[in-house]
């Protein structure tokens, strides 16, 4: 039951954040500020984000619920900077926003949209339990380009990433991004509630690695910041296609993701201040190929858009029944790094102690798990959203749908030669021996296949196989044998669509 209001009083206007903690380029609020109504923020802990999933790992591991804490302190001190503040409650956001408008007679709801279905099914929920009698407005923000901007409705997205970008590139234009409001009309008709603490959440953090490309902090300034050291200070967006590829350090790529994974930042913040560069510094391919990265951010949403829950299937989005593997000694060798491979090692015991990975390593490690392990490749995106700051619903499982062979726009079989890439990639080896010390002492011609070096070399790097790192997991080019036979025996039944375009994605 609402409460009793003085005469006149205006009725709130609750904004309902979710994966947009950020005051600048936020539709919702803008709309909420324009209305001239109070406004008040809401944020609400959902237990359900803490759960474990089908694989026992918890959904958010401790790198992204201390980005999450460090969001909204970050975003509750902006809005009190603006006379307001941030409420936090604790529940189901489908049950407590119905409770929160009836204990403030609030006039309407404003949310940004998720695609997902987890998520479009808690949006359903809220209008029913809203009722007629609460406006609820659902508002786009989290894509580059705008959906009502498309050359074509969402449900006809090209299955293949390159006519996707080619369309829009040819037909769409990118909207401005609005900055944030000045001031907000106060509402404190409610207690504002403390933030969570990881405890609460169940996941106490330790002390940061040292060895991470970045301290990553979560909130709107601090991915403000990020931006403009990277592209303004140090001038790193003039080379960013030809490092982007690299594995070791903070400066080889943006290591936006996080903050626009969390809607800290706007992609089209991130556009705006490209434009920006392009005009007072230069104008060239690195700075065309960031852009190209936020359109494949948009094409996996849009494409999680189109095909619901077949992203989380085991034959993806195309049907591709596969015979997956559920090893748990297997699963366990992959998620610690003892595959015996140290390109996929390295790139895991990153991910175990940071949170973070490139996005050279993603590709990496998943193609091994499911070309070569031929492990059910969800509990590989599972892994992922537990352990990555980065995590992006459509992004992870997007990719892990087009790695594992079973995505709308595979190519059939297609595997990452590891030895090759870790060669290309990290040839001196600097890389592996950062993340796996036990190898420091092996020659640059032996680092990425231990197994191959000499009794000699193995006694000078005081260094024994089985003992000090383990024997490969598997025959590498046997493996690949069987999963291609398997998986073309697959492709008779359920033909994939075929890529002719090229694969990316900066996370």
């Amino acid at each position: 039951m609402a409460l009793d209001r003085p005469a006149g009083r205006a009725r709130p206007v609750i904004v309902g954040f979710r994966n947009d903690l950020r005051l600048d380029d936020h539709a919702p609020l803008r709309a909420a500020v324009a209305s001239g109504h109070p406004v008040l923020p809401l944020y609400v802990v959902d237990p359900r984000h803490f759960e474990r999933g089908m694989f026992g790992y918890p959904r958010t591991g401790r790198f992204r619920a201390r980005f999450l804490l460090d969001a909204l302190a970050d975003l509750r001190a902006s809005l009190r900077t603006r006379g307001s503040d941030l409420v936090i409650r604790r529940g189901r956001p489908e049950v407590v926003i119905p409770e929160l408008v009836a204990q403030t007679a609030a006039s309407a709801v404003h949310l940004h949209a998720e695609v997902a279905p987890e998520e479009a099914a808690v949006e359903r929920a809220l209008a029913a339990g809203l009722g007629r009698s609460v406006d609820l407005a659902v508002e786009q923000g989290a894509s580059l380009v705008h959906p009502d901007d498309l050359p074509f409705d969402t449900t006809g997205t090209p299955d293949v990433f390159t006519r996707f970008r080619k369309a829009v590139e040819q037909s769409s234009s990118i909207r401005a991004p609005r900055p944030a409001p000045e001031q907000l009309p106060p509402s404190s008709e409610v207690e504002a509630d403390e933030l969570p603490t990881l405890e609460e959440l169940g996941q106490p953090m330790g002390p940061s690695d040292p060895r991470g490309v970045l301290d990553f902090r979560g909130g709107e300034q601090a991915g403000l910041a990020r931006l403009d050291d990277y592209i303004w200070q140090r001038d790193l967006l003039r080379r960013y296609k030809q490092t982007r590829n690299g594995m070791l350090g903070g400066d080889y790529s943006s290591k936006l993701s996080p903050w626009l994974a969390l809607g800290c930042l706007s992609p089209r913040r991130v556009h705006s201040e490209v434009q920006r560069y392009e005009q007072e510094r230069v104008r060239n391919d690195s700075t065309y190929w960031l852009v190209f990265e936020l359109l494949w951010r948009d094409f996996f949403r849009f494409t999680v858009m189109k095909q619901g829950a077949r992203v989380f299937r085991a034959h993806g989005m195309r049907g591709v029944e596969l015979p997956w593997a559920l090893e748990e000694e297997t699963a366990t060798r992959w998620r610690e790094g003892r595959t015996g491979f140290p390109l996929v090692d390295a790139n895991m015991r990153e991910l175990a102690a940071t949170g973070f990975m490139s996005n050279r390593g993603r590709q990496n490690v998943a193609s091994f798990l499911s070309k070569n392990l031929g492990l059910d490749w969800r509990l590989g995106a599972e892994w992922f959203e537990s352990l990555l700051v980065d995590y992006d619903v459509s992004s992870n499982w997007g990719n892990w749908n087009y790695t594992a062979g079973v995505g709308n726009d595979a190519r059939g079989f297609r595997y990452f030669n590891i030895t090759k890439q870790a060669r290309d990639y990290d040839r001196e080896g600097r890389y592996v021996k950062h993340w796996l010390p036990e190898l420091a002492g092996l020659p640059a011609s032996r680092i990425h296949e231990p197994w191959k070096a000499s009794a000699a070399e193995l006694s000078r790097a005081g260094l024994e196989l089985g003992r000090d790192y383990p024997r490969p997991i598997v025959d590498f080019w046997d493996s690949i044998r069987r999963q291609e036979a398997a998986y073309e025996a697959a492709l008779a039944r359920a033909p994939v669509v075929q890529d002719v375009g090229d694969h990316g994605g900066d996370r």
